[in-house]
């Protein structure tokens, strides 16, 4: 019996840091699950209007109360059926248990993807440019193109790039596995040391890296090489092995730098600008 009390006295021990780390872990997961459906506006609606019911209840304003008492039924259930879309993926994604999946099969897949795409327009000597968003939304970015949404693959990515077709100037935005959209416009570096041998689709690669954190595949048409761009910076002409090993840090949120320093150019050499 002294065994199961002395348990017992440990389970009590660690029960309300256990009650502290699942209950974080749920809120973490719920905000990832909002953010990812866009169903977090419907948090900020709600909650600005309990503030607005706070604030009216601290200064008494009445008729304000009145009116809020009046109108919370139907707004809740407008904002039910505004954010109806929203909801229903919450609830399919709960379904599938996605509140405890971890995403990291997905993450290499579309790495996988996008890397061999890059190997096949390196061989054709077809221009590519492809961005992975991390934490930083760049919806922005997606709205300059044509909105795809399309389930990510090297067929697809290749068939935009291959010819020369309306999507084949500009970017593809890729996140969740998916092509959100195409033919998008990046911003210029206004680095002044840039290699005057760099066309505009590598100056457009530094320039989305130095105003987010996103990482950048691009596929030179002059010369075929593949580089990466992050963090501010350029890396030129890299192996496949090197691009798989470092996007698969990059998007598991780790932070490898590649080596710095002034580096020979030549066949998988890396050049910083």
């Amino acid at each position: 019996m002294e065994w199961i009390q002395g348990i017992s006295g440990i389970y009590n021990t660690i029960r309300p840091a256990l009650d502290i780390l699942i209950l974080a872990y749920l809120i973490y997961k719920g905000y990832e699950l909002l953010v990812k459906t866009q169903a977090i506006q419907l948090i900020k609606g709600a909650g600005l209007l309990v503030l607005l019911y706070g604030f009216a209840y601290f200064f008494k304003l009445s008729t304000l109360q009145w009116i809020l008492n009046l109108l919370a039924p139907g707004l809740f259930i407008a904002l039910a059926i505004v954010f109806q879309p929203e909801l229903r993926k919450i609830i399919m994604r709960l379904g599938q248990a996605e509140l405890f999946h971890i995403n990291s099969k997905q993450r290499m897949s579309q790495i996988d993807a996008a890397v061999t795409a890059a190997d096949l327009l390196s061989k054709q000597k077809r221009g590519a440019l492809m961005v992975f968003p991390r934490k930083i939304n760049l919806r922005s970015i997606v709205e300059t193109g044509t909105r795809l949404n399309a389930e990510l693959s090297t067929s697809l990515i290749v068939t935009i790039f291959a010819y020369d077709g309306p999507l084949h100037d500009g970017a593809i935005i890729i996140q969740n596995g998916h092509i959100l959209a195409a033919g998008t416009f990046l911003p210029l570096s206004e680095q002044q040391d840039i290699r005057k041998s760099f066309g505009t689709r590598h100056r457009a690669a530094l320039g989305i890296s130095e105003q987010s954190d996103a990482v950048v595949l691009i596929v030179s048409e002059e010369t075929g090489a593949i580089s990466l761009a992050y963090e501010g910076r350029l890396y030129y002409d890299l192996s496949l092995l090197e691009i798989l090993k470092t996007m698969k840090k990059l998007l598991e949120n780790e932070n490898p730098l590649l080596e710095e320093g002034t580096v020979e150019e030549g066949k998988h050499g890396i050049m910083e600008v």
